[in-house]
């Protein structure tokens, strides 16, 4: 927070000093996260590098309406300033800032110190890759099987069809490309620090996935989440049989994972939480309270909530409010 003194409003904010600010003739206030003014609009503007703030000053300084102003703190470490308005405010300036992110914080967005429910996708959301056409890359089959994946994550194929033909094309390879695999999941950024800020608000942490199970599980091992849930890659004699066996994790049993693991943990209505970035979490996000679109594919960005579009998982606890 220290670099923020090269701004005279950041400087103020960041300060213990008085509880208004005046300069030209705009005028502002300041306010705690939980002493927010109740009538109006609450807006939180975030970054993670201060080479935005100056363009972020301009566009305080140039705006009429009258403004309170918080600095918003979470252990995950962006940058966050809560601005309250009595109405609507010009945001098309912030919005093109290609580091920044602008979210609307409403009156019942999930309160981070209380007990709630976060439902993960897996790939592409909690890590980096899409596990099958990893694991088709190793096998040797990586182009066959990205086309496929490609159609059912824009929603124009069926999943569990879909699924079953990407497997397919792993028979007979060396079940080793599992193993190989895990030893190098690549994590999404800020994956570990969100985690961690929800555990220690007694959220429960979940990753329900339509991919497979050593890769869930490898996660809630490393992340001490509470449940996985994947499909299950069948195996003989070291290789690929090229099918699954058990429960298909398709996109209705994720929704319905947000329901049955709400209702186990006791988790307060407006608590439940879900994030994702394809066509296949559709369902999760609108049985949630609050879901989440996480570079996401055009279709799920229009059914959730929230679009985290250029910013990291760091920012997951700051679209949450604190009482």
């Amino acid at each position: 927070m220290e670099n923020l003194s090269q701004s005279t409003v950041f400087e103020w904010l960041s300060s213990e000093s008085s509880m208004s600010y005046h300069t030209g003739e705009q005028r502002f206030s300041r306010h705690i996260e939980t002493g927010y003014p109740s009538a109006g609009l609450r807006f939180r503007i975030l970054f993670s590098d201060n080479s935005c703030l100056a363009a972020i000053e301009d566009w305080l300084l140039c705006n009429t309406t009258e403004l309170s102003l918080a600095l918003i703190t979470r252990k995950t470490g962006l940058t966050c300033i809560e601005v309250c308005a009595e109405k609507l405010f010009d945001l098309a300036t912030l919005q093109t800032l290609p580091s920044v992110e602008v979210f609307q914080l409403k009156a019942d967005a999930p309160v981070l110190n209380q007990p709630g429910l976060l439902v993960m996708d897996m790939d592409s959301t909690a890590i980096e890759i899409e596990c099958i056409d990893e694991l088709a890359e190793m096998a040797g089959v990586g182009a066959a099987v990205a086309a496929v994946t490609e159609q059912a994550m824009q929603g124009e194929l069926d999943f569990e069809e879909s699924l079953r033909a990407r497997v397919a094309k792993l028979k007979d390879a060396d079940a080793d490309i599992i193993h190989r695999l895990c030893s190098k999941l690549p994590l999404m950024p800020g994956l570990t620090e969100m985690i961690a800020e929800l555990k220690q608000y007694q959220w429960r942490t979940v990753v329900a996935s339509g991919g497979f199970t050593p890769f869930v599980n490898h996660l809630k091992q490393l992340l001490d989440l509470d449940a996985a849930f994947a499909n299950e890659l069948d195996i003989a004699g070291e290789k690929l049989l090229g099918t699954v066996s058990g429960q298909v994790v398709d996109a209705q049993f994720k929704a319905d994972t947000v329901e049955s693991c709400a209702k186990q943990w006791s988790i307060a209505m407006g608590q439940r939480v879900a994030i994702g970035d394809g066509a296949n979490d559709i369902p999760m996000i609108n049985i949630a309270d609050f879901g989440i679109a996480y570079h996401a594919k055009p279709k799920l960005a229009a059914a959730a909530e929230v679009n985290i579009e250029k910013l990291n998982l760091k920012v997951l606890p700051y679209l949450f409010q604190l009482k």
